[in-house]
């Protein structure tokens, strides 16, 4: 039985505090996403089958999405299964989710076909859906109750849906006509008319912040595509394997200096 009385530490999440710092992270852990996911399935094993009496279940995307999404269920477990917020552990899971999500998306939207706004549909209603049931049944999506397995599990399977959905909503929007650098902007935009809206209002704040969480992703993907995608393509055609790495030190440095601390639930941990 939770006891409020007893004067103890509030009871804490799995999950990094919502800070400033944590957004920073987030950002660059989805750009690296990107480019990590590219250079797996498009510049070390190419994007599509080399010729016909291959497998097609042999091309870039489906190789990269089995090394990533293999990497994923191995970190979520690790993360599910410690006892406390380690983030190392959390940010590495995070950028295996978003890894996973651009070589997901770009099978499924390539590859199968689907396209980039069949695509964005179909994964927009998953997350949707994730959420749904989340809050059907647990009663809240609050990221401050991710503090059980349960939580932490629907926590996990809906980030990995929205970090899938961003790099299909990222292509098609920059497909549409603005091209990388201008849905990139789109994305900055729409962010800081969220970042108004929490600061400015009393909008409900589980719902700006999945918002937020949702759309960092295509932003991510947006920049990680006009970095490493060719000049004709209205991109910068940086390497693909420097740009991530560029992006892991960066993120390294930043989840080092930056206070890393874990969210409270503002419940009171019982007493013995």
């Amino acid at each position: 039985m939770t006891d409020r009385s007893q004067g103890l530490d509030d009871v804490l999440t799995k999950v990094p505090a919502i800070t400033l710092g944590f957004w920073i992270i987030k950002i660059l852990a989805t750009t690296l996403g990107e480019t990590a996911g590219d250079s797996v399935s498009m510049t070390w094993l190419g994007e599509t089958t080399p010729n016909a009496s291959q497998s097609f279940w042999m091309n870039g995307y489906v190789i990269g999405t089995a090394i990533f999404g293999g990497l994923l269920l191995l970190l979520v477990w690790l993360q599910v299964k410690a006892r406390e917020f380690h983030p190392s552990l959390y940010w590495a899971t995070i950028i295996a989710s978003t890894t996973a999500g651009t070589t997901l998306a770009d099978f499924a939207t390539r590859s199968l076909g689907v396209g980039y706004a069949g695509g964005s549909v179909l994964l927009l209603a998953l997350v949707l859906l994730s959420l749904f049931a989340w809050h059907r049944s647990l009663g809240t999506v609050n990221v401050n109750t991710v503090a059980t397995p349960k939580a932490e599990t629907f926590y996990w399977v809906t980030i990995t849906f929205s970090q899938t959905l961003g790099t299909a909503l990222g292509d098609w929007v920059a497909d549409l006509g603005p091209g990388y650098s201008g849905a990139a902007i789109l994305f900055g935009g729409l962010l800081v008319v969220l970042a108004v809206l929490y600061f400015a209002t009393k909008v409900n704040r589980v719902f700006l912040f999945w918002a937020a969480f949702i759309l960092t992703r295509p932003l991510g993907a947006t920049v990680g595509d006009f970095l490493d995608k060719p000049v004709a393509k209205g991109g910068l055609e940086f390497s693909r394997p420097l740009a991530s790495a560029v992006l892991v030190v960066a993120i390294v440095a930043l989840v080092l200096l930056l206070p890393q601390k874990a969210g409270r639930t503002g419940l009171k941990a019982a007493s013995a």
